[in-house]
């Protein structure tokens, strides 16, 4: 059996944990851009202890912080979206990417908290650590989602007796409410979570999955999006009970659509994915409308000292360096290139930044996001070095390592360049 675990309202719930007074009353968790980054005065700021695709590194905690320092600006703009809402909030129609200013006139008593995303991760950890202590494997599909396969660990006539010790358990020691869907299938079991919420299991036997998928809309099931509801509807299909009936069509879309059908119908026998090793590294940010280029500029050297200290911490060798950027009415632009030399942060300024001076092809336009990645990693493999710049390129890694090694005991904010002032 494959079992599935969400936990229920994660952000809201872990506020929860040592403020009673937040319970049985409508809350929220919002957010917006961390722009604290682009400040020329130092914050504390934290390091991740949970790895994952799914995840942020660099954490900023608010904590203490009030609802007016959070979410409304100088000139009494309310900011940000609604990244979770509890199910007290969620009678009212506050629903998560609404925006805290919709969220308040749907429910004008909602009290809306900052997020405070070392707590977040700190607890996703500890879970991890207790459900790896009780189950033989365990994947990591969110900060908030897991999987575990018990395949000959637990029988199918004790799994939701076992299911129900780990919701316990979870609820006794952290404090927080999961969910946990179980099936021979880990697409079913994470479909049969939906219909656990809220803190409770759901467990679907082999022989029981024809029935249960019969009248769901295909929208419940994870990985069918839009563009694939719209592709399914216009076939008549609705239900995955109708994809069920469709074998031949889906499989005449060759692996997607195989996958697809196999996950709907209970057959897919895939297993769990141990691997936490990530592809790439990125960090970007979403702001006002900005035109100064040299702000610009400053602010993609500020985002590279933060990337630096991933690459060190992480040890990779990066050798394909992208940036994306987004003007203001919707246009963007983007460019990636390869390189083998040496990695270091000051290296890592000049390929972003001449990778800005390339893609901005609206120099009048204001730019709103930027986005800068580090790919292809070479650990493992090797990597040939450029030998012209061996030399130079050692000292400038050597440099940065020292770096580093400050603002790991210190905090990332200890060393700037004169650039980001």
């Amino acid at each position: 059996m494959m079992l599935h675990l969400d936990l229920d309202c994660f952000f809201a719930a872990a506020h929860r944990i040592d403020a009673p007074e937040l319970h049985g009353i409508p809350i929220a968790v919002g957010g917006r851009s961390n722009l604290s980054i682009f400040d020329r005065k130092k914050e504390r700021r934290y390091l991740s202890a949970i790895e994952g695709a799914f995840t942020s590194s660099i954490l900023s905690s608010n904590e203490g912080k009030s609802f007016e320092e959070y979410f409304v600006d100088p000139d009494g703009r309310v900011r940000g979206i609604i990244t979770t809402a509890s199910y007290e909030a969620r009678a009212y129609g506050v629903k998560t990417a609404m925006s805290v200013a919709e969220a308040l006139r749907h429910c004008p008593h909602l009290k809306v908290l900052p997020p405070n995303y070392p707590l977040y991760h700190e607890l996703s950890r500890q879970l991890r650590v207790m459900l790896e202590r009780e189950i033989p494997s365990v994947e990591q599909f969110s900060i908030d989602e897991f999987f575990g396969d018990v395949s000959g660990w637990v029988s199918d006539r004790e799994i939701e007796s076992f299911a129900l010790k780990i919701k316990n358990r979870v609820y006794e020691e952290l404090k927080l409410p999961i969910s946990i869907g179980a099936s021979r299938s880990k697409w079913i079991a994470k479909l049969a979570t939906e219909f656990a919420k809220p803190h409770g299991i759901k467990v679907i036997y082999p022989g029981e999955v024809d029935y249960f998928i019969k009248d769901i809309p295909i929208e419940k099931f994870p990985g069918i999006g839009k563009g694939y509801q719209e592709r399914l509807s216009v076939r008549g299909i609705r239900t995955l009970g109708d994809v069920k009936a469709r074998q031949a069509l889906f499989y005449s879309w060759g692996k997607p659509g195989r996958q697809l059908y196999n996950r709907v119908c209970g057959i897919d026998e895939e297993g769990i994915s141990v691997s936490q090793a990530k592809k790439s590294i990125g960090i970007g940010r979403t702001f006002d409308p900005q035109s100064n280029r040299d702000e610009i500029r400053r602010r993609i050297t500020i985002l590279c000292r933060h990337l630096a200290f991933l690459v060190h911490k992480g040890g990779h060798i990066p050798t394909t360096y992208a940036l994306k950027i987004r003007y203001e009415y919707h246009s963007k632009s983007k460019d990636a290139v390869n390189s083998n030399r040496l990695f270091s942060e000051q290296y890592c300024k000049e390929v972003m930044l001449q990778l800005f001076d390339r893609i901005d092809i609206h120099p009048s336009h204001a730019i709103i996001q930027l986005n800068l990645t580090l790919s292809n990693f070479a650990e493992g493999r090797g990597v040939t070095l450029d030998l012209l710049h061996y030399e130079p390129d050692q000292k400038a890694s050597r440099l940065t390592d020292s770096m580093q090694k400050l603002r790991e005991k210190f905090g990332i904010d200890i060393i700037k360049s004169g650039g980001e002032m």
